[in-house]
């Protein structure tokens, strides 16, 4: 296990690394939750566009409580697992590109867990009216990898935080496929 979280941190600061001053608003900009409300909106009137009002509305309230429990999911692991984020980790003290700190703990990310989620869970309500759909996983990719940027997460966080949304998606849309 030391050598993975090794691994981990090697490819951390190679990543980090190759952030370059200009591009610094671009993440920054990126990794802010309400700069892709928009991005939600667009969703929901999706959904409301291409479905029945019932299914609209189940969806709408589905998309919502995924958000909710992947949160409150990602918060347990978090301070159960107690890992310290690479902004704060002593061991790593100016060998990383820090733009933003937070002060809860890492491992697993919460804006890779909700970014997949609400992602793979519109793919999978949307995909049979809309064929560009999966166009909409840039986003959780470009979120994600934003965090390493920033210098608040490891790949790791972000792989099982994605792997997490991702199979919270494919059990809602399963659970709602049922209700309907």
């Amino acid at each position: 296990m030391d050598q993975i979280l090794d691994w981990d941190k090697e490819l951390f600061l190679y990543l980090n690394g190759l952030s370059h001053l200009q591009w610094d608003y671009f993440w920054l900009l990126v990794t802010r939750i309400e700069n892709w409300i928009p991005l939600y909106i667009l969703f929901f009137f999706l959904y409301w566009k291409k479905l029945s009002r019932k299914k609209a509305l189940l969806a709408t309230v589905s998309t919502l409580i995924l958000m909710g429990l992947t949160l409150g999911i990602t918060t347990l692991v978090k301070n159960v697992v107690t890992r310290i984020r690479p902004s704060n980790e002593p061991d790593l003290n100016g060998l990383v590109r820090v733009l933003q700190t937070n002060v809860d703990f890492s491992f697993f990310s919460g804006h890779s867990a909700v970014s997949f989620a609400v992602s793979v869970f519109v793919i999978l309500i949307l995909k049979q009216h809309i064929k560009w759909i999966w166009i909409i996983l840039i986003w959780p990719f470009l979120f994600a990898m934003s965090r390493i940027f920033v210098g608040v997460h490891y790949p790791s966080d972000l792989f099982v935080g994605a792997i997490v949304g991702i199979l919270l998606a494919v059990i809602s849309r399963k659970l709602l496929r049922s209700i309907i």
